[in-house]
C-alpha cells in the first residue's frame, strides 16, 4: 500500500481524521480549510516564516553524531537537536507558523493548550513577538510539575488558565481551550500544538514541523553521504515532533519507530499507550485511535511525561500504524528515566522526558549492526529538572 503524506480534501488519512466540530466553530474551521494552504504556500508568508526560523528560532538545528553512545550500542547514532531551538523544543516551529497564519486571517487573540509547557511557552513567545493577546490552558497537575514553564509563559505576557476538570492534564486542557473557543469564535485563533484536532490542524501542524525531516535529509548527505537513515526514532504523544521528523521519509526506504508512553506498564491501568491499547474513536474533532472503556468512554491516561500524557494520537499516526508504515513501541516511565540518565552521562545531554522515551528504544529493539539511526531529540530536559531530581534520588 502506498503511504500518503497528506490527507484528502476532507482531512482523512485513510479512515482517520476528518472534522467533527460544534456548529458554532464551523465558520472558523471552514475559514482555515479554505485558506491555510494558499497562505502557507504564498511567497510573502514563506519569506517571513523562513526568516524567523533562521534568525529567531536558530534553525537549522544540528544533526549531531553521538560517538560514545554509538560505540556502546554498535550503531551510527545521530541526534536531531530540536532541544537547541529558541524556547528549547520543536514546538516553536509550529507556534510561529500558526501565529503568522492568524495574523493573515485578521485574528486578534490566540488560544493555546499545553501539557509539558513547551507549546505554551512557544505560543506565548510567538504572541509576544507579533503583539497578540495569549491565553494558555493548562491542567493543574501539569502546572505543578512544569512550574518553570508556567513562569516563562507569564513573563512573556500570557495568561495561564488552570484547568481543574478530569485528571487535570493535557486532554483536559484541550477540552477547556475548545470550550473557550466555542464561546469566543470570531476574534480568536486556536493554536493547537500537536497533530490532533479537526482538519486542517493535523496537516497544518505536520507541514510546519516537516522542516525537521527536510533538514535531516540535507544534513545526513553531508555527514554520512546518504539522504536517508536506516532507522528514524521519535516519541509519540499527540505526535507533532514525530510527524515532522517522519514526513519527508514516508515515501523512502526508512524504518520509522515511534515510542509511546506506557507509564507504569501497558496492563496497569496507569498508561498512555494509545496504539498498544486503543481503538478507533473520535476525540477533539477527529477520528483516530484512542484509549476507551467497553462503553466508549475515554479512559484517563498517565505518564511521568506531561507531553505524552494523552489518551489519543494524531490521525496520521493512527494511519501509519494501521498500514504498518511505522512501528510503535510502549516505553515505561522507568525505561525512559534510565535512557535519559544514560544519555546525560554518556554524551552530556539531558533530554526532555518526552524525548527520553525515544532513546529507550535502543534497549528495546535489536537494530542491524552499524545501522545509521537518527533520533529526534525533541526537547531539552531543563523543564523536567524537578522530576529528575525526585526520581533519581
Amino acid at each position: 500500500m502506498e503511504t500518503i503524506k497528506n490527507p484528502d480534501k476532507k482531512g482523512y488519512y485513510g479512515k482517520f481524521g476528518g472534522s467533527f466540530i460544534p456548529e458554532i466553530l464551523y465558520p472558523n474551521i471552514r475559514e482555515l480549510q479554505d485558506n491555510y494552504q494558499n497562505i502557507i504556500d504564498s511567497p510573502a508568508f514563506q519569506k517571513t516564516y523562513q526568516q524567523l526560523l533562521t534568525d529567531y528560532v536558530g534553525r537549522p538545528t544540528p544533526l549531531y553524531y553521538v560517538s560514545r553512545l554509538s560505540e556502546k550500542y554498535g550503531y551510527q547514532i545521530y541526534l536531531k537537536r530540536e532541544d537547541l531551538n529558541h524556547t528549547g523544543a520543536h514546538k516553536i516551529n509550529n507556534a510561529i507558523g500558526q501565529v503568522l497564519l492568524a495574523e493573515q486571517l485578521g485574528k486578534q487573540k490566540i488560544i493555546a493548550e499545553t501539557g509539558a509547557g513547551q507549546h505554551g511557552v512557544a505560543t506565548a513567545t510567538a504572541c509576544a513577538l507579533r503583539g497578540f493577546e495569549c491565553k494558555v490552558f493548562m491542567g493543574e497537575v501539569d502546572i505543578e510539575r512544569q512550574a518553570s514553564n508556567v513562569a516563562k509563559m507569564q513573563m512573556l505576557g500570557a495568561e495561564v488558565i488552570p484547568v481543574k476538570s478530569g485528571n487535570r492534564t493535557l486532554k483536559d486542557a484541550i477540552n477547556e481551550a475548545i470550550r473557550y473557543w466555542v464561546n469566543n469564535p470570531a476574534e480568536s485563533h486556536y493554536v493547537i500544538g500537536s497533530v490532533v484536532g479537526p482538519h486542517p490542524y493535523p496537516d497544518m501542524v505536520t507541514q510546519f514541523q516537516s522542516v525537521i525531516s527536510r533538514e535531516i535529509t540535507h544534513q545526513l548527505e553531508k555527514k554520512a553521504e546518504m539522504s536517508s537513515p536506516d532507522y528514524l526514532l521519535a516519541c509519540v504523544g499527540g505526535g507533532s515532533n514525530s510527524a515532522g521528523a517522519f514526513y519527508h521519509f514516508l515515501d523512502k526506504n526508512v524504518k520509522l519507530f515511534g515510542a509511546e508512553a506506557a507509564g507504569k506498564g501497558v496492563g496497569t491501568g496507569e498508561t498512555a499507550a494509545t496504539i498498544a491499547l486503543g481503538d478507533s474513536g473520535i476525540i477533539h474533532g477527529s477520528r483516530t485511535m484512542l484509549m476507551q472503556d467497553a462503553f466508549g468512554q475515554i479512559t484517563e491516561p498517565y505518564s511521568i511525561s506531561a507531553g505524552l500524557d494523552y489518551p489519543g494520537v494524531g490521525p496520521i499516526h493512527a494511519y501509519l500504524n494501521k498500514t504498518g508504515r511505522c512501528s510503535f513501541f510502549p516505553v515505561t516511565d522507568s525505561e525512559a528515566i534510565h535512557a535519559a540518565q544514560e544519555l546525560a552521562r554518556t554524551e552530556g545531554i539531558i533530554p526532555a522526558l518526552e524525548s527520553a522515551h525515544a532513546f529507550a528504544l535502543l534497549n528495546k529493539y535489536n537494530f542491524e549492526k552499524n545501522a545509521v539511526i537518527v533520533i529526534n531529540l525533541s526537547g531539552s530536559g531543563d523543564k523536567d529538572s524537578e522530576t529528575y531530581k525526585r526520581v533519581l534520588k
